[in-house]
C-alpha cells in the first residue's frame, strides 16, 4: 500500500494542542495575546506531533473495538499486548525484556514525574544533559528537588557529551537520578555504542537510577538503528526505560506509553503509587497493538518521507541562510537550527517568528532548560508543502529584519 504524505488534513476543531494550545505552551499567555496574523493563518512547525494521518491500520483497529459497543474499566490482561511489542523490540533493536518488567502509563510525562517522586528525596538532585526536553526539568520542579544540568558541547553544529563535565555531575552524592534521552530530543543525535557504554560506566559507578526516554526510537533516518540503552546495560537493575508507538504513529493524545522497570520492589511502588491504579484506554490498547503488528510498512514510507523533507531543508538552508548552523539530525522529525548568527539581537525568537513571520515554533532557554540560546526546533513532519511554505517565511521575515 502506498501511503500519502502529502495530504493536507485540517485539525482546527478538534481540541488539537498543535491548532489551539500555542499560546499557552510557547508564550505562557491567554487568549488576549494577538498577532498580526489570524490563527487560522499561522504555519504550525512547533509542538511535536505530526501533520500526517495515523496509519488506516490503526484506525481500523480503534474501530474494531468501537464495534464491540462496550468500554468498561480496562487494563492489560492478555499476553497479546506484550507479545506483539516484545516482538517489535527483538525486530527492530535486537533487544528483548521478560513480560513482567512492563507496565503501563498515560505517557512518558506522568511516568517521569512518577519515578522522580519515587526516586529523589527532596535533598537529592536529578542530572540531565543541555539543550532538554522541557518536561525533563518540570519533573524536578514537579517534585521540588534540584537540577542538575551539563551542557551538550556543539561544533558546527554537532553535538556530543562533555563526559568530564557528565562524570563530576554524576560524582555530586546529592544526584539521585539520571534522566536520560535517546534519540536526544531536542539535538536529534542518536547516541552511539561507544558514547552509551561511556554514560553507562558514569552511571554504574556512583550507583544512580538512570530513566531512558526512547520514545523518538523508531523515528531514525534510513539506515540506520537504535540502540537501548537496555542492551548496553543488560544487567543493571536500576534501569527504567520508556518507549511508545504514540510519538512514531501520530497518536499522542490517545495517552499510552510502555514503561520498562527492571527493579521489582521499584515496580510494585511505581504500580501502588499510579494514578490511573492500573486502568488504561481500550482504544489506546487496541491502537498500539496494531502500530506494532501492522505499523511496519508505514514507518518505512514515513522514515523516507521525512528524509525528503530533512534533505529540502537542508538545501535551503544552504541556499538562502548559509549562517544558520544546522546538522541534519539522526532522528527524530525535529530539526535543530542555530540561528545566533542570522539575527544575533533577537532575544525571543518563538516570537518573532510568530509576529513577523506567522510560523509558530520553539526554541531557546525558556523552553530547552539551557544551552539553547539562538536556536529554534522546527518540527518536519508534515506535507513538504507546508514546510516549503513555513521556510519561506522564515526567510522573508530574517531578511526584512536585517535590511
Amino acid at each position: 500500500m502506498q501511503y500519502n504524505f502529502d495530504e493536507i488534513i485540517e485539525r482546527r476543531g478538534t481540541n488539537a494542542m498543535n491548532t489551539d494550545g500555542f499560546r499557552s505552551y510557547i508564550f505562557h499567555a491567554g487568549p488576549e495575546k494577538v498577532f498580526p496574523y489570524k490563527d487560522e493563518e499561522f504555519v504550525r512547525m512547533w509542538v511535536a506531533d505530526m501533520e500526517f494521518a495515523t496509519p488506516p491500520e490503526i484506525c481500523d483497529a480503534i474501530k474494531r473495538r468501537v464495534d464491540d459497543r462496550i468500554f468498561g474499566y480496562s487494563q492489560v490482561f492478555d499476553d497479546g499486548y506484550y507479545a506483539a511489542f516484545s516482538k517489535w523490540c527483538r525486530d527492530r533493536y535486537d533487544w528483548d525484556f521478560p513480560k513482567e518488567e512492563l507496565v503501563y502509563s498515560a505517557g512518558v510525562i506522568p511516568a517521569l514525574y512518577q519515578l522522580g517522586e519515587l526516586l529523589v528525596g527532596r535533598d537529592e538532585k536529578i542530572l540531565i544533559v543541555t539543550p532538554a526536553y522541557g518536561f525533563f526539568k518540570h519533573t524536578a520542579t514537579y517534585n521540588a528537588v534540584e537540577l542538575v544540568c551539563s551542557d551538550l558541547k556543539r561544533e558546527n553544529g554537532h553535538f556530543s557529551i562533555d563526559f568530564d563535565d557528565f562524570a563530576q555531575k554524576a560524582a555530586d552524592p546529592k544526584v539521585r537520578l539520571v534522566i536520560w534521552c535517546n534519540p536526544h530530543n531536542p539535538t536529534g543525535r542518536m547516541w552511539a555504542e561507544a558514547e552509551l557504554r561511556r554514560v553507562a560506566d558514569i552511571v554504574e559507578r556512583n550507583d544512580l537510577w538512570l530513566v531512558s526516554d526512547e520514545i523518538h526510537c523508531d523515528l531514525t533516518r534510513q539506515g540506520r538503528r537504535h540502540i537501548p540503552m537496555g542492551k548496553i546495560m543488560p544487567d543493571y537493575q536500576k534501569l527504567i526505560t520508556c518507549m511508545s508507538a504514540s510519538k512514531t504513529f501520530n497518536m499522542a493524545g490517545l495517552m499510552f506509553s510502555d514503561i520498562i522497570i527492571r527493579d521489582a520492589k521499584l515496580r510494585r511502588a511505581f504500580c501502588k503509587r499510579d494514578k490511573m491504579v492500573g486502568f488504561v484506554n481500550p482504544l489506546s490498547v487496541a491502537a498500539h497493538k496494531a502500530a506494532y503488528t501492522d505499523g511496519g510498512a508505514w514507518l518505512e514510507q514515513l522514515r523516507a518521507y521525512l528524509d525528503g523533507n530533512f534533505a529540502y531543508l537542508q538545501t535551503f538552508l544552504d541556499k538562502n541562510l548559509p549562517d544558520a548552523i544546522y546538522e541534519t539530525p539522526e532522528a527524530t522529525y525535529l530539526a535543530w537550527v542555530d540561528l545566533s548568527r542570522v539575527l544575533p539581537d533577537v532575544d525571543d525568537l518563538p516570537d518573532f517568528f510568530a509576529n513577523e513571520a506567522g510560523v509558530l515554533l520553539e526554541g531557546g532557554n525558556s523552553l530547552f532548560v539551557g544551552n539553547a540560546a539562538g536556536c529554534i526546533r522546527l518540527n518536519l513532519a508534515m506535507p513538504r508543502s507546508i514546510i516549503a511554505e513555513g521556510l519561506r517565511r522564515i526567510q522573508a521575515a530574517i531578511e526584512r529584519h536585517n535590511a
